[in-house]
């Protein structure tokens, strides 16, 4: 992966050179939704994991300058240091999304975590981070599902109450990341399975053979069948009919309404199976777009990892144990002594601090001097590691400033079934405007959970009312940037 100012002609994040030591065998990279490992070669190193490659054996479409282009073009905003850096690399439909926010019509916004400690670590929040800009640009709804159930089927030693457990704390996690509890609905499978989604669910399984399901994920005999349906599950969700609180009972309106889902590529493998899926159900297909992975302390070729502590930096981490991490484990691109460094330079494309400044760092100017800085000798690794600390230090501490503030009834509020409210494209009317379903219809209601015509017409001026107010404080935002812009 290269800064935005040395990328390659086709656009693709470059493979880097071998990194850290590896036993003395070679094997291919292997990329799935519970493994990520970089090829093993023949001098026994690991290299980092090559993204070009990963595009062409998942048949992905590459986010070229194109199409960032267009991105700035209809949202009227620049693309995030993720996407001008190839972190965000690659996609699947994301021209549909494009097209559907400049019509406005609806769509909404799929991610999840699977819950499988009481913290999460600073590789799992790049996603996060990411959904929420993308929830601020596009304003749509978010929903976000822990995978609970996943983490118990496949795991030998977590119990149910367990993992649910840690969906409450993780959820917590997310929440201070900074979302809109307005338009943001956060569900746990255990709590919220049934109903429509269920029905989904169902639907979704009665189209996946056994066959198809050990090609994709590589099951056999001895996989559970719980493993063997969760693809139905993760599925689900990507359809809008799965939210009728959200969306509406009118599945014929919803299942014209896609989502985009953020994730990194290991996670493709579902939605590749859940879009054939959709095809048939007469459903949207679901877009994607994908992220590079936060390499381990150790290294390019490898993520961090949740059970071991040493490969990367929790959310819950001190400012100490930050700087000692980084030290102590972090792999270096220097050289073996201070003058050779100086006289022939690092490698940032292998030094994990490097690495983590492009995920951190906001200007691509600094970042480049950095890269240059550092390739020349001028620049040596504890100074490097030293920028890298800084960055961490603050952002963990941002971070657990805003976690102190989220209490159980802040969690309570997001993981509620409710309508959400939100406005997308402010330039262009919302003619959809989906009345979501809304229980204990009173005596308005027919009595049969079905919304009546005052409901509905309540609903929509309400909507017509929120939006509205979301273009004036968007008139009143942009006049004031004006005005400071001019000053």
């Amino acid at each position: 992966m290269t800064d935005a100012q040395n990328t390659t002609t086709d656009g693709a994040p470059p493979a880097v050179e071998e990194t850290a030591a590896a036993p003395q065998s070679t094997s291919k990279q292997d990329i799935n939704p519970w493994s990520v490992s970089g090829e093993v070669g023949e001098d026994g190193k690991v290299k980092a994991i090559d993204y070009r490659k990963l595009v062409e054996d998942f048949g992905t479409s590459l986010i070229d300058d194109k199409l960032l282009e267009r991105f700035e073009k209809v949202t009227g905003h620049k693309p995030h240091r993720f996407m001008r850096r190839q972190i965000v690399f690659s996609h699947r439909d994301l021209t549909t999304i494009l097209d559907r926010y400049e019509k406005n019509q609806p769509f909404f916004l799929y991610t999840g975590r699977g819950p499988s400690s009481d913290s999460m670590h600073i590789g799992h929040t790049q996603v996060f981070d990411f959904v929420k800009w993308l929830q601020d640009v596009f304003d749509v709804p978010l929903i976000v599902m822990l995978t609970d159930d996943e983490k118990y089927l496949f795991s030998e030693k977590r119990t149910v109450e367990e993992v649910m457990g840690y969906s409450r704390t993780n959820a917590m996690d997310i929440i201070a990341i900074g979302f809109d509890p307005k338009k943001t609905f956060i569900f746990s499978d255990f709590e919220y399975v049934g109903g429509a989604f269920y029905r989904n669910i169902v639907r979704f399984a009665k189209r996946v053979t056994y066959n198809t399901a050990k090609a994709i994920f590589g099951f056999d005999g001895s996989s559970n069948i719980g493993k063997i349906h969760f693809a139905s599950i993760q599925g689900a969700t990507s359809f809008a009919s799965s939210f009728p609180h959200i969306f509406g009972e009118d599945e014929k309106k919803t299942a014209a309404i896609p989502c985009l889902i953020p994730c990194a590529i290991d996670q493709d493998p579902y939605f590749r199976l859940t879009r054939d899926c959709a095809q048939g159900l007469h459903y949207a297909k679901p877009s994607l777009i994908h992220m590079r992975f936060l390499d381990a302390l150790q290294g390019p070729g490898s993520k961090m990892s949740a059970s071991d502590e040493t490969s990367a930096i929790f959310l819950k981490d001190t400012a100490k144990q930050i700087k000692n991490k980084i030290n102590k484990y972090a792999f270096s691109g220097g050289r073996e002594t201070l003058e050779e460094h100086r006289e022939k330079g690092g490698n940032a494309d292998v030094d994990v601090a490097y690495q983590y400044l492009q995920f951190f760092l906001e200007s691509d100017e600094e970042l480049a001097q950095i890269k240059a800085d550092y390739n020349s000798g001028k620049l040596l690794t504890g100074e490097l590691k030293a920028m890298c600390i800084q960055h961490l230090q603050d952002y963990v501490l941002g971070f657990q400033e805003r976690r102190s503030k989220v209490t159980d009834e802040v969690v309570n509020e997001f993981m509620a079934s409710r309508p959400l409210e939100w406005v997308g494209n402010p330039k262009v009317p919302r003619a959809d405007l989906v009345a979501p379903v809304t229980e204990g219809a009173g005596s308005e209601g027919a009595g049969d959970g079905k919304i009546s015509k005052s409901q509905l017409k309540k609903q929509l001026k309400e909507q017509q009312i929120a939006q509205k107010k979301a273009e004036k404080e968007a008139s009143k935002k942009a006049a004031a940037d004006a005005s400071q812009t001019t000053a």
